[in-house]
């Protein structure tokens, strides 16, 4: 086990005061077996209101109104947690799911329900490309879920990307480069192609040796996958580092897109002119 100290700032700057509309916050770690919450403490300048609710899927939402113009807004968050996770785990996945083709039960395809549902009209093209990684009718399913999320890894060059937006599978596999949200989203794609249930998970990177993907420094924020095994549950994949199991990965938001876990999002009202950037600022310490 290990303690960690997580530091995100958000920091957003103007040309001049304009009207701040409501930022939705999704910055409070997200508590599982592997994961212990100890402290979270979010603080926003100029003053808000701050409320806190629950999404559909169980993420913490802190959503932040203002009442006076400004040109700054800083969204500060400190978080203690404590994680667990096995570098090698193993998965107790149920005798009915070990070979694929499988079929959930009706009680789990009813619950999972969009998380099967390709959210991008990729048409057949995406399905002929994750049936390469199908090494025959049955086939070992972690296997063909582990050669999958490798093969990303090992086809996709990692690029960081600061610009907003997520690629769509067919244009990270046409350019060969990809964000961990590109590559996040592309594997998640691809098993739902298959009948797999899966979604996309955001959060934070701990790499304390500076070794993986995606890190900058010791930290960053990043994305990555979970698929539905019977049995065993979310099981957690990152094609940018080609991981298996939670280790150095801490999650705050699971969602069926990614466009639904952004750790900010807002709006401001002001001249055309007004935004002059945007900085972000994340450190995962022990």
């Amino acid at each position: 086990m290990v303690r960690l100290r997580i530091h995100h700032t958000t920091t957003y700057r103007y040309r001049q005061p304009v009207s701040l509309g409501p930022h939705r916050l999704m910055l409070r770690p997200r508590e599982t077996r592997e994961l212990r919450l100890l402290s979270n403490e979010v603080a926003v300048t100029p003053g808000a209101t701050v409320k806190w609710a629950h999404d559909v899927f169980g993420n913490a939402i802190a959503t932040g109104t203002f009442g006076a113009p400004s040109d700054t807004l800083v969204i500060d968050s400190l978080s203690s947690i404590e994680l667990s996770a096995a570098a090698y785990p193993v998965f107790d996945i149920a005798a009915s799911a070990i070979a694929f083709p499988f079929r959930y039960s009706d009680d789990e395809w009813t619950d999972l329900g969009s998380l099967t549902v390709p959210q991008y009209a990729e048409g057949d093209g995406l399905r002929a490309w994750a049936q390469g990684f199908v090494a025959g009718y049955p086939t070992d399913t972690l296997s063909l879920l582990k050669d999958m999320n490798a093969g990303i890894g090992n086809a996709i060059l990692y690029q960081a990307r600061e610009d907003e937006g997520t690629q769509s599978p067919a244009q990270t596999l046409a350019l060969g480069t990809g964000s961990c949200r590109d590559l996040a989203t592309l594997l998640v794609e691809a098993v739902r192609s298959l009948g797999f249930g899966a979604r996309i998970v955001s959060g934070y990177l701990h790499d304390p040796t500076r070794t993986l993907l995606g890190s900058a420094d010791a930290g960053s924020t990043h994305a990555w996958a979970e698929i539905f095994l019977p049995g065993a549950g979310w099981i957690t994949f990152d094609p940018t580092n080609q991981s298996v199991g939670g280790a150095n990965l801490i999650p705050v938001a699971v969602a069926r897109d990614i466009r639904l876990a952004m750790p900010v999002t807002g709006s401001f009202v002001g001249p055309s002119d007004a935004f002059l950037g945007m900085s972000v600022a994340v450190s995962v310490t022990d």
